[in-house]
């Protein structure tokens, strides 16, 4: 089996149109060919366990290659972190003078992004995380996608990895379209306008027409804010090419945390904007809803318990067909962990789902979250849902 290393190599590929992007870079600069300067926003808290691998890819990155320090950029924004992680960083500055650490004393993400934009001085603004190693190329591609295709913000296909089984477990479950469903994205494959893209390369001028990232929002804000962009007529691509290494939550505890908040806020951006920006986010809450409906209505109407069966036992063939599917491919040992890793992912969801209705709908009322109370929140993540 190839090393991740191995894969990001192989992955690596020269970029072709803008020739300003192809070049490496000093000869870009020398050319004198008009060149895009780059900031890289890094939003994280607690990262130790992560935080050297992403600075040593983040480094290894060609599009810096020879450019003057004045051409790139790179912020680190720490959510005042209680482990080693800004001491990793402040560390890792000294060799590499295009990096700085700015703090962010409310803790989530959003914040920290908007933090960082203020303070950016690139015309193209890219996001990247600390859960994620990338190739060598990925910056260079994001940019030349950018001029290629004319977009305003684009990104590619994540490919989830772990060093733990069931990390790995979770990883598979999160790349099957019965996981996930047709978020592309996730299941790759793809090249072409989408609705949105995880750790996105953004034009600049794109936060100064549609505004920031939306601050109420814990998770989702990524979400939230490509759909401001659409809605504002811009677009959204993503390129095949833009290829990266997430490392997902290696438990079935922190799997349903994230998707439990996932829902929830998922149910905020709707409200914000009347409609979901896609159908397949309703899918996790209405298979929750019709087994508790139903369920409820059996202890009634006896009848009601062949149609409790009938959903609930549809959805374990389901589980069982594509745990088996994945488990011919990843290892037969994977089969028992699976069909629980799938149930996480839909039935947290669905229950954050509910319960956002309840919180933002029903009694209206927002849920505030103070700094002092964020200590169990992360900053990882793609800052969308699936």
């Amino acid at each position: 089996m190839r090393t991740l290393q191995e894969t990001m190599q192989t992955s690596t590929t020269k970029p072709s149109g803008a020739i300003g992007v192809a070049l490496a870079g000093e000869d870009r600069f020398q050319a004198g060919i008009p060149q895009h300067t780059v900031t890289v926003i890094i939003p994280c808290r607690n990262e130790e366990k992560y935080i050297g691998k992403f600075i040593a890819t983040l480094a290894g990155q060609n599009y810096f290659d020879g450019l003057p320090h004045e051409k790139t950029e790179v912020l680190f924004v720490d959510g005042e972190s209680t482990d080693r992680t800004r001491e990793i960083i402040e560390q890792q500055t000294r060799d590499h003078p295009f990096m700085r650490v700015l703090s962010n004393p409310q803790r989530i993400v959003p914040e920290a992004m908007n933090i960082g934009i203020r303070q950016a001085k690139g015309d193209v603004i890219i996001r990247m995380d600390a859960h994620t190693e990338y190739p060598p190329d990925y910056i260079t591609n994001c940019v030349e996608c950018l001029d290629r295709t004319g977009a305003e913000n684009v990104g590619g296909p994540i490919i989830s990895i772990s060093d733990t089984f069931c990390g790995k477990a979770i990883a598979a479950g999160m790349s099957s379209v019965f996981g996930v469903g047709n978020s592309r994205f996730r299941l790759g494959g793809f090249e072409g306008y989408v609705d949105t893209v995880p750790f996105g390369a953004y034009r600049r001028d794109v936060f100064d027409r549609i505004g920031l990232f939306d601050t109420e929002l814990v998770r989702n804000q990524d979400d939230e804010l490509n759909y401001r962009l659409i809605k504002n007529g811009g677009k959204i691509f993503m390129g095949s090419g833009i290829k990266s290494y997430y490392y997902p939550r290696d438990s079935i505890g922190k799997l349903w945390k994230q998707y439990y908040e996932y829902g929830y806020w998922k149910v905020r951006v709707i409200r914000k904007h009347g409609l979901p920006a896609s159908w397949r986010h309703l899918v996790p809450v209405t298979f929750v809803l019709s087994i508790l409906l139903t369920g409820l209505l059996a202890l009634f109407e006896p009848r009601a318990a062949y149609l409790f069966s009938a959903i609930a036992g549809s959805y374990a063939l389901l589980a069982v067909f594509f745990s088996i599917r994945i488990a011919a491919e990843k290892g037969i040992r994977y089969l028992p962990v699976l069909p629980i890793v799938f149930a996480t992912l839909h039935v947290s969801y669905g229950f954050g789902f509910l319960k956002g209705i309840w919180d933002f709908i029903v009694v209206k009322r927002h849920r505030k979250i103070a700094p002092q109370q964020r200590d169990g929140l992360d900053m990882s993540g793609t800052g969308r849902d699936v």
